[in-house]
């Protein structure tokens, strides 16, 4: 790779050892990726849960904290992902105190290094979108694919340390969808079905995710109706991710890139038509029977109009099985403010701020609480949470109220 003299300084520890140490890894990934050089990153946002960091991850961030001190640390607005917990409820989640006491660890390394605890996944929803040809360093695949299509930045699928890394030097390699060419479509789809509730816009996101099936393919879109709400992008971008592993995806006349097909796509594209059997064919694949121990609305964490809507769903109602939602630290106080959060739990529910519900040790919730068929308006979290060992339903938000009154989804 080239580096500039800056670059080769930080390189050769003029800038002090955790500098040093950010850019020797994320030179190693360039030339993994064969990137020919760096490029600046505004922004940082990391996905380290202690679930996937384990004890050994969170040794290694100490001590990239003990070599903090007295250095300096981040150099770009660097923020967190969901934790692992809300402290606040983690008892009603049956969640050790191990468990607690390694997200607390974690929590003081991100501190010593600067980093910002936002604990969200909607950072574009609540802290700073990222504008149009920003480069970022983003972790999240929620986070990426809706600031890459829908606010036109760039960005990679940032492991943890990469995005530290980024937080730490300022810049990350030059590579994927940092280039203009691999924003390129390599698909054409064309929908004959725009979905209204979430669920829909998820499964939509789901089944063209299933099409692209790789990394690197990306989707332009025809046919949508009318424009999509942010909320409705951000179920169809987390699925798509999440089913397909994509990354960026154009939707004509919507998203800023693709003011036409041919802005971002050459001709003889492999098509493929979407219709409304096929969003419905996918949330029926997700249809175990009619019982249910959980209801969880999460991945993404909730928007303030989502917790307004489920507000009113939950009116005059009383649970009979547990039901969680999950939004963001930045949105939980406005719930509480006006009064949403106080709705949804006199019916029965539960607001946690902070988490993501399958980042928080879900294979161990469901043990201690004896969970098993969860329903779900998330298509993201469907596809998911099988291999947590849970049995996953996907239906519309006011399917899944009145299954948390009746225990039964109808």
């Amino acid at each position: 790779m080239k580096l500039n003299d800056e670059e080769q300084d930080i390189l050769a520890g003029k800038a002090g050892p955790l500098p040093q140490e950010a850019l020797r890894h994320q030179k190693a990934v360039g030339e993994f990726f064969g990137a020919a050089d760096f490029v600046p990153v505004t922004q940082a946002h990391i996905m380290a849960d202690t679930e996937s960091l384990g004890e050994a991850g969170v040794r290694w961030l100490e001590r990239l904290a003990s070599t903090a001190e007295g250095q300096k640390r981040v150099r770009v607005p660097t923020i967190t992902d969901p934790r692992g917990t809300d402290f606040a409820k983690a008892a009603s989640l049956g969640q050790t105190s191990a468990m607690l006491d390694l997200e607390r660890r974690a929590i003081a390394a991100f501190v010593k290094l600067g980093v910002t605890m936002t604990d969200t996944c909607i950072n574009y929803q609540t802290i700073q979108a990222p504008t149009p040809r920003e480069h970022v360093a983003f972790g999240d695949t929620g986070v990426v694919i809706y600031s890459n299509s829908v606010c036109g930045a760039r960005s990679n699928f940032e492991g943890g340390p990469s995005a530290l890394s980024a937080g730490l030097s300022g810049r990350t390699p030059r590579y994927g969808f940092h280039l203009p060419e691999h924003r390129r479509a390599t698909l054409h789809i064309r929908v004959d079905f725009t979905p209204t509730t979430l669920n829909e816009w998820g499964a939509l996101g789901g089944v063209i995710g299933r099409l692209a099936g790789n990394y690197w393919a990306v989707p332009v879109i025809e046919g949508v109706e009318g424009v999509p709400r942010s909320d409705q992008l951000k179920h169809f971008g987390a699925a798509m991710a999440s089913f397909g592993s994509s990354a960026l995806f154009h939707m004509v006349g919507i998203t800023p890139e693709a003011r036409q097909v041919s802005d971002v796509a050459s001709s003889g594209l492999p098509s493929h038509r979407v219709t409304r059997a096929d969003i419905e064919a996918l949330q029926q694949s997700y249809r175990v029977d009619d019982r249910v121990d959980v209801v969880v609305f999460s991945a993404p964490q909730l928007s303030l109009y989502e917790l307004r809507d489920l507000a009113e769903l939950c009116d005059g109602r009383r649970f009979t099985i547990p039901l969680l939602a999950v939004t963001s630290p930045q949105v939980k106080p406005d719930s509480d403010r006006m009064g949403y959060t106080a709705r949804i739990e006199d019916a029965g529910g539960s607001v946690f701020s902070g988490m993501c519900f399958y980042q928080s040790y879900a294979r161990e919730i469901a043990e201690a609480k004896g969970w098993n068929r969860l329903v779900t308006n998330s298509a993201k979290l469907v596809n998911i949470l099988g291999g947590y060992g849970y049995r996953p339903m996907l239906a519309s938000m006011e399917a899944c109220v009145d299954a948390a009154v009746s225990g039964k989804l109808t």
